[in-house]
């Protein structure tokens, strides 16, 4: 319930379904009927004029005494008419405090966070308030985030992006031969070495090649080429001089 395109809204699904959290409740009664899986429900704060703090926490009370003890929640409202999709991920303000204040009036429900959450010390700083946070954009443009916060949060070893790449391109070489466009998968990694030396020579050489009819696993061996000097040391670490190093490290 957080999307508010009006080829949604004409559907009757989306931001708009908070203006009615009795069908909402029932909806979830029907799908928690039908499977032995969680069900949860994501939602904003609010739509147009129904965005204070008593209306939320109306929303919210109808769902939880219909049994739903898991909340995702992108912490600002949606405006149904006059915004794009877009604008409605920018404009309207953040209100962390409406989640915050949701968790401690239901605390055996679990709240997740989301929205507009960009960096480590923001996670770590919401997370000390709700059990949870989600992020979207932030890890989109900047996969990498997601090995910094496994590292902040859960202590974990840092990942290596030669490590990382070796299984990717397992995979990718799987879906090539169900015929599968590279295209498809390498619109998703446009934004590997955001940041990095020889990361727009990266992104610019996929953009130029992905789209071929017959663009193969060549396409990104030769855009990971582009990054490789700034992985030297990597993997003449990992690789030592007596075993072959990765061709796209």
């Amino acid at each position: 319930m957080g999307c508010p395109s009006d080829r949604v809204q004409e559907g009757g699904i989306g931001a708009c379904l908070m203006a009615t959290p009795r069908l909402v409740a029932e909806c979830f009664d029907a799908m928690r009927g039908n499977t032995s899986l969680p069900v949860t429900i994501k939602s904003r704060i609010g739509i147009d004029n129904q965005d204070s703090w008593d209306d939320f926490h109306k929303f919210i009370s109808t769902l939880y005494n219909a049994g739903c003890r898991d909340f995702i929640v992108h912490a600002r409202k949606a405006i149904l008419r006059g915004l794009s999709p877009k604008e409605n991920r920018e404009i309207p303000p953040l209100k962390y405090d409406f989640v915050y204040r949701a968790a401690a009036a239901f605390p055996d429900a679990r709240f997740t966070l989301n929205g507009g959450i960009k960096t480590v010390p923001e996670t770590q700083a919401i997370l000390k308030q709700v059990p949870a946070a989600m992020l979207g954009r932030a890890v989109y443009d900047n996969p990498w985030l997601l090995s910094d916060l496994d590292q902040a949060i859960y202590g974990d070893a840092p990942a290596e992006r030669r490590t990382v790449l070796e299984h990717f391109r397992d995979y990718m070489m799987t879906e090539l031969s169900r015929s599968t466009r590279l295209k498809h998968i390498t619109r998703h990694l446009l934004t590997l070495f955001q940041g990095q030396p020889g990361a727009r020579a990266y992104r610019r050489y996929l953009s130029e090649h992905m789209y071929d009819d017959h663009a193969d696993i060549t396409i990104f061996d030769e855009a990971c080429q582009l990054v490789r000097p700034m992985h030297e040391r990597e993997a003449n670490r990992l690789a030592g001089p007596a075993q072959e190093r990765s061709q796209y490290v």
